[in-house]
């Protein structure tokens, strides 16, 4: 198994990005790689730029320890085994880190995985601190 990890600083208070990451079905209004989603707290299915689909269920929204947990449960991509977990760390009043996580099989299924997480941080630093 293969694990990719990407974080950013946000200049935002810690409980504002997590509203942002723990609406599971409004994971595209952030993560670039994903041009639709929908869903409820439980599930989501998530299209991704070429089309493929994902179904992922919701493991762990724990708004104490402000984690989030889903695994890649179907769809159209050879996903073994996955878990992706976006943790936000309170630094003080208005900054946070955002540490994203995937543990994916197969191993090479990270060579995209990577990139894509990587924007995702990148662009959700953006979006929360609203520039």
């Amino acid at each position: 198994m293969a694990t990719v990890r990407s974080h950013a600083v946000v200049n935002r208070d810690a409980e504002s990005v997590w509203r942002i990451v723990s609406d599971a079905p409004a994971i595209s209004a952030w993560f670039p790689a994903i041009t639709q989603s929908d869903g409820n707290g439980s599930y989501r299915t998530v299209t991704l730029q070429d089309g493929a689909r994902l179904q992922e269920e919701v493991v762990t929204c724990d708004p104490a320890l402000r984690r989030f947990q889903y695994r890649v449960v179907g769809g159209d991509l050879p996903i073994e085994a996955h878990l992706g977990t976006v943790d936000v760390l309170e630094l003080g009043p208005r900054k946070c880190a955002v540490v994203y996580s995937t543990d994916i099989e197969p191993p090479d299924l990270a060579d995209a995985f990577g990139p894509a997480i990587e924007e995702a941080v990148s662009n959700l630093a953006r979006v929360a601190s609203g520039s």
